[in-house]
């Protein structure tokens, strides 16, 4: 049954792949109506998520804010489907690193590093990344069932010279690394809810104290890597540009939490700058003290 969903669908992402970019957003216009106005997507999750994290705008300001995040949303999903086909000079340049040249010096200290991101902008393109680095680059994402569907993503990905991890696989590819002293970078979406049972801190996210994800912190410590954001920006439809900060070079003489607690500072700092353009379809707050 799996096979056979890929089997059907397959084609259909090849085709919408092919669209020019013009075509690809009039088609994404149309997605957006179906997705918000007629399926209504999880938009009693992104409207609570809004209500909560954003209460001192109005109801007419929040609307406003979910309807440009649906259209944000849908066109970000095409532009996945997209990097299927897309060449290297066009994504070059729709995605653009601003000051490579922070992580470059990076590079040149012999360790490796860890890359906290949050789900915003575009972080699907921050693959194209590794195209520009020295390192082996790993990104660690959470498996589809699908295996038809998670082989495809791999490939997609590889196009760019970024390997997947699953999440289980994380400790022990850094591990082998570390001891086989293969120089690499990893990046960590560390701004989603952790399930509640691997809970080790809670800090304030947005005005509310939540759980926090702290495994790029602690394996930062664990292997001695340096730990850099990632600041993404759309600047108009279809075109982005990123930028790095360095969070630390000296990560074992820094307290607890304390990167942690910075990196979510910054997320903090982009969704107000435009709050339309972060992920509030994931239910982020659902712990919460």
């Amino acid at each position: 049954m799996q096979f056979l969903l890929y089997l059907i669908l397959y084609p259909l992402l090849w085709m919408i792949s092919m669209l020019p970019f013009r075509i690809l957003y009039l088609f994404s216009d149309f997605v957006f109506v179906l997705v918000y106005n007629i399926i209504g997507y999880r938009k009693k999750t992104v409207r609570e998520n809004l209500a909560l994290t954003l209460p001192h705008l109005s109801d007419k300001e929040r609307l406003l804010i979910e309807k440009k995040f649906f259209h944000h949303m849908c066109d970000m999903f095409l532009e996945m489907i997209k990097t299927m086909t897309i060449s290297e000079k066009e994504i070059d340049k729709r995605y653009v690193f601003n000051n490579l040249e922070v992580y470059k010096e990076l590079e040149k200290k012999q360790k490796s590093i860890a890359v906290m991101c949050a789900h915003y902008a575009s972080y699907e393109w921050a693959i194209t990344m590794n195209r520009h680095i020295d390192f082996k680059g790993y990104g660690i994402y959470k498996k589809i069932n699908n295996p038809y569907f998670d082989k495809l993503v791999q490939d997609i990905r590889s196009r760019f010279k970024a390997y997947l991890i699953s999440t289980k696989e994380t400790i022990p590819v850094i591990a082998n690394n570390y001891r086989n002293k293969v120089l690499s970078i990893y990046g960590f979406a560390s701004d989603q809810s952790p399930k509640i049972y691997s809970v080790f801190h809670w800090n304030s996210f947005m005005g509310i104290e939540v759980p926090v994800h702290t495994g790029a912190e602690m394996l930062s410590k664990k292997y001695d890597m340096n730990v850099i954001f990632l600041r993404t920006k759309k600047v108009k439809r279809g075109y982005y540009e990123a930028s790095f900060e360095i969070l630390t070079e000296d990560v074992k003489n820094v307290p607890n939490y304390e990167i942690t607690n910075r990196f979510l500072k910054l997320v903090e700092q982009q969704i107000y700058e435009a709050p339309e353009y972060y992920l509030w379809t994931h239910k982020r707050w659902k712990h919460r003290r």
